[in-house]
């Protein structure tokens, strides 16, 4: 019988009124945090460590909520498999039984799936590559995607996972600042986007954890790092990070936003 997600108890809000449940599926899904992980603890992804790996994920899961990202649905589904496959893999035998196979079978099925995705995302990656090559070389140059300072270092966009643990370890290194009791500003998701939008001038660009600089309470965080997500999702900021896991600097990129400026953040 598997075992179900343990129920993660719903702090008190500390969004504003006009803050969207923005849904992951718009970024990506259980298999590229599983991915994520994978990759993140240079795992070979044939012999993945359940415990460890299902720990993570939950943590994740846990501060996804918090963010008021939807994690419904798949991903609940997912984390019941792992930790279905770990209950099975740590359940002691019985010497007179068969050796129950069942946790290795149901674990070698999740590497299959996640290696059959694997491959997916890297043609997609490589057609998306091209595309980009396409768009740079056709485009103004104004609209060409922008270069780090350090010349020769490859540049990859950086996806909602690589946000979330940037903005993970961030709450991890200033918690005792945040421990002290303060009263969030309780400005609206609308005024959080504005603000970080006159914190990039147009065509520059700043360090992921520069955007957080004047921030003093947990809640005001959060909100500006949802205003960042709302601005990614309307292509009004790009983020990008030195190679794999590297440091994120956020762009933003030259001409009219691709979005109306009347459009509203809950329009999905």
């Amino acid at each position: 019988m598997s075992e179900q997600p343990p129920d993660v108890a719903t702090p008190e809000s500390v969004f504003p009124a006009d803050a969207p449940r923005i849904r992951v599926v718009t970024f990506d899904g259980p298999l590229d945090l599983l991915l994520f992980l994978i990759r993140r603890n240079e795992i070979d992804i044939h012999d993945i460590p359940i415990a460890p790996i299902t720990r993570q994920y939950l943590e994740y899961l846990e501060l996804m909520r918090e963010l008021n990202l939807d994690v419904a649905g798949d991903f609940m589904v997912m984390a019941a498999t792992l930790i279905h496959i770990k209950s099975k893999m740590l359940l002691p035998l019985d010497p007179a039984e068969a050796p129950d196979e069942e946790g290795e079978d149901l674990r070698a099925a999740l590497v299959q799936r996640l290696l059959e995705f694997q491959r997916y995302k890297e043609a997609a990656g490589v057609l998306h590559h091209k595309g980009a090559i396409r768009a740079a070389t056709w485009t103004r140059p104004d609209a060409v995607v922008p270069r780090f300072d350090d010349a020769g270092e490859e540049m990859l966009e950086a996806g909602l996972f690589d946000l979330v643990s940037a903005f993970k370890e961030l709450l991890e290194r200033r918690k005792a600042l945040l421990a002290h009791e303060i009263e969030p500003s309780g400005k609206t998701l609308e005024e959080a986007m504005q603000d970080l939008m006159a914190l990039v001038p147009e065509g520059g660009s700043l360090d992921f954890i520069e955007l957080f600089a004047a921030q003093q309470t947990k809640g005001d965080m959060i909100v500006a790092f949802l205003a960042l997500l709302e601005l990614v999702r309307l292509k009004r900021i790009k983020v990008y990070q030195r190679g794999v896991f590297g440091a994120i600097r956020v762009f933003r990129p030259v001409g009219p936003d691709p979005v109306p400026a009347s459009a509203s953040v809950n329009d999905r």
